[in-house]
């Protein structure tokens, strides 16, 4: 055991096992204990694109109920903050993966509150789900003096509106059930030339739709994005 026991914040990308940094490959392996969010339901994301990594591990996952009530999900954070202490102060090393990047929209960021100030903590960069849009895209988000905001489709439909009038690029994500709405917001804000919509970058159902007229106005899944850049970056 270590005496001191460190913390990692392992980003494992936006989907694709091989966009693992080899960094975070070497930290999997040799870390005695793995924590992950899950579903209520058991389904894991983040560890199904380590998994390959993970054999003999203890692993603790952190049960995320999927409502907008951040009770529950504060609960979710103070439990598994109280066991993956347990571990650390036994000096066991504890890798928390996260999709994409920890500190990118990343969950690691509410357990680094809980637990950075009482251990040590290494956090590992992964590949955002913007950056992987992009790439699956092959399109420029910036070139330049362009500017880029990434944004949420949870906020006001007048922080969006603001957001696409007054930048070049614009990453929306999360659009799910507000789908329909952000289309609406396209098109009043005079930005549907310049859109793309991308489900699943990087993963098996990888989705890619760069005319604007073929993005279906009904709520969509969750792991998608919009790219909105200038057209000449197209």
């Amino acid at each position: 055991m270590n005496a001191t026991a460190t913390l990692y914040g392992v980003g494992v990308g936006p989907g694709d096992p091989e966009l693992l940094t080899l960094k975070a490959v070497r930290i999997l392996q040799r870390v005695p204990v793995v924590a992950y969010p899950a579903t209520p339901q058991g389904s894991a994301q983040a560890r199904d694109i380590a998994a390959e990594w993970l054999a003999g591990k203890r692993e603790i996952p952190i049960t995320m109920p999927c409502m907008l009530d951040r009770g529950p999900v504060n609960q979710g954070y103070d439990e598994a903050a109280i066991a993956i202490a347990a571990e650390l102060a036994a000096g066991h090393d504890v890798a928390i993966l996260c999709e994409g990047d920890p500190l990118f929209y990343g969950s690691f960021s509410y357990l680094l509150q809980r637990l950075g100030e009482r251990f040590p903590c290494v956090v590992i960069p992964g590949v955002n789900s913007v950056s992987a849009a992009a790439a699956a895209a092959a399109t420029p988000l910036i070139t330049g003096e362009q500017r880029l905001t990434v944004i949420p489709a949870t906020v006001g439909d007048e922080a969006l509106r603001q957001t696409l009038l007054n930048n070049d690029s614009v990453a929306i994500l999360k659009p799910g059930r507000h789908r329909p709405r952000l289309l609406e917001l396209l098109r009043e804000t005079g930005r549907t030339a310049d859109t793309l919509y991308i489900e699943q970058a990087s993963r098996p159902g990888q989705r890619i739709i760069q005319r604007f007229e073929d993005i279906p106005a009904t709520p969509g899944p969750y792991f998608a994005l919009f790219l909105i850049v200038r057209p000449e970056n197209r």
